[in-house]
């Protein structure tokens, strides 16, 4: 029988209406009423870390999660956390940097309609996340509608449907259906070595949206503010230099020891920095390539790696080296 960890933080799963709209406000011990009856292969412990709307998750919040793992991790074979959707592709990913060597399955896992409502998507939800989470695997996966998906390459897609969420540059890992978990692909043979925790987090990281249009002169106010920026570009990855040159306040980015990261905005098969002349022009700087990373990854990653060390080439070596199958190698 498998020992089971529920963690709730809240989220639209835990949410009750009230005078001012849906606000989180069921415990982990209501939340665990609703998994079906049957828990003959499996034994669940709950407990409350917060209760929180994920629009208000923070990074100091994913260290909390980590922590809480990390203070368990011996005496269960496997930890559910339920969670908001807004938030919680970046919550997967933070916790695949901040867990490493991890053998055991942490699975996230959260509702379109809280799970109090009579037609929600909530009660399937936590019961396949329950059932993944008994599974002899290791790493962190978010379970939903049906689909299990590495913690690393989730990014939610809809606002209201069940299908919230979709596995991008990468395939789903399994598909549950009541009982039944078939794996799409291979599953990695489990990591050796202790559970390390690794929580140095530098939050002062920005994400910019390149738009046509956008003035050079913003990179002042950034650079002042910020260590890490992440820049979604257009395309395969190229920065304007014609009209609005943003080339020399990138430069100056680089040059006062701020880590830029070009992405792309396009959802599906990353940036490619070095196929056009825009991209070329950036690449000669020290800018760091998120290749076919999604920005819900790069972000906690760049946290990460700014937590360690404000040396710029060893950022950029963190970065861009695959981690919990963050990057198609």
């Amino acid at each position: 029988m498998k020992k089971l960890l529920l963690l709730a933080t809240g989220g639209t799963i835990a949410s009750v209406p009230s005078a001012e709209g849906l606000a989180p406000g069921m415990s982990a011990e209501e939340l665990a009423r609703y998994l079906p009856k049957d828990t003959s292969d499996y034994q669940l412990e709950s407990k409350m870390l917060m209760n929180i709307d994920s629009t208000n998750m923070q990074p100091e919040f994913w260290v909390e999660i980590a922590k809480a793992i990390y203070r368990h991790y011996d005496r269960y074979d496997g930890f559910i956390i339920t969670h908001g959707t807004d938030t919680m592709a970046y919550t997967s990913a933070a916790l695949s940097y901040m867990l490493q060597n991890v053998t055991k399955p942490i699975v996230l896992t959260g509702s379109q309609v809280p799970i109090s409502f009579k037609r929600t998507d909530a009660k399937k939800n936590i019961a396949d996340a329950v059932r993944f989470a008994c599974e002899e695997i290791g790493g962190v996966f978010i379970v939903f509608d049906g689909k299990v998906i590495q913690g690393t390459r989730a990014v939610k897609m809809r606002t209201k449907s069940y299908d919230a969420f979709e596995s991008i540059n990468h395939p789903y890992v399994a598909y549950i259906n009541g009982p039944n978990v078939t794996y799409y692909k291979s599953v990695h043979a489990k990591k050796q070595g202790e559970l390390i925790l690794d929580t140095s987090l530098c939050p002062d990281v920005f994400v910019m949206k390149l738009h046509p249009g956008a003035k050079p002169e913003l990179f002042d106010c950034i650079r002042h503010l910020y260590k890490g920026v992440i820049i979604e570009s257009f395309g395969s990855g190229g920065i304007p230099f014609q009209g609005r040159n943003l080339l020399p306040k990138l430069r100056e980015l680089t040059n006062a020891g701020v880590a830029v990261v070009i992405t792309t905005q396009c959802l599906e098969e990353g940036e490619d920095i070095l196929l056009y002349e825009v991209g070329r022009k950036a690449a000669q700087n020290q800018i760091i390539l998120s290749r076919d990373m999604n920005t819900e990854a790069i972000v906690p990653k760049l946290m990460w790696a700014l937590g360690k060390t404000n040396d710029l080439q060893e950022v950029k070596r963190f970065m861009e080296t695959p981690i919990a199958d963050d990057i198609s190698v």
